[in-house]
């Protein structure tokens, strides 16, 4: 149930339906009416009347989706002015303090700050990660990112491979204007996973989701 997930929108105003709806259009990004009430458990003509409220206020909008008979269904999305509902770690800080960085000291230093925290949030975490099991990294690495506000979930992805989703991005403003931010998220997941990472999807793309496809590194790949 939606309902149990544990990052609420930190907006106020919005009764905990209303937030189980931005919270489950934020995790599966195009929902029908239909999925709405099977996840919060209620009526399709209460699912309708959350989502014609949100999508009144601006928050949601819709998109018809045609089937394989029939008219076309409703389904929704969340809108881009629903984004500062969601965590976003001090950004207008942050970005304050990277852009007085970058005048004084170059892009440079920017890059050497964002390793410098890449570096400082790898070993708070690598405790967490000290664990044989590469599945076992992940999943523990995907809570920590949910703890940290990113939304994260983790899963096998075919026979040896594995996946971590972000469906949140607290630094999506920060990712915008220094993309060496992304890398450097990158390259820590390998270090905590000891694994090889690749990014095949990126919110600052316009992407749903950040989805990070997780391998064995070559040395320890099964036969």
């Amino acid at each position: 149930m939606v309902s149990s997930m544990e990052t609420d929108p930190p907006a106020p105003g919005f009764s905990s339906a209303k937030r189980s709806v931005l919270l489950l259009l934020k995790r599966t990004s195009v929902v029908s009416v239909a999925a709405v009430a099977r996840a919060l458990g209620i009526s399709r003509a209460a699912a309708w009347k959350h989502l014609a409220s949100l999508e009144a206020a601006g928050w949601v909008e819709r998109e018809y989706r045609r089937g394989p008979r029939g008219r076309p269904a409703a389904a929704f999305r969340l809108a881009a002015r629903s984004r500062p509902l969601f965590p976003q770690a001090y950004t207008e800080m942050s970005l304050g303090a990277l852009a007085f960085l970058e005048r004084r000291d170059g892009r440079i230093a920017v890059r050497e700050m964002l390793e410098e925290r890449g570096a400082a949030l790898g070993a708070k975490h690598a405790p967490r990660l000290d664990r044989p099991d590469l599945f076992e990294r992940v999943r523990e690495l995907a809570k920590i990112r949910d703890e940290e506000g990113y939304m994260a979930s983790a899963s096998r992805a075919g026979r040896s491979g594995f996946e971590l989703l972000e469906h949140n991005c607290p630094i999506l403003a920060v990712a915008e204007r220094y993309g060496e931010a992304c890398e450097v998220e990158r390259r820590l997941f390998q270090r905590l996973l000891r694994a090889e990472v690749a990014v095949s999807h990126r919110v600052v793309a316009g992407d749903p989701v950040c989805r990070f496809r997780i391998g064995r590194p070559p040395s320890a790949a099964p036969p």
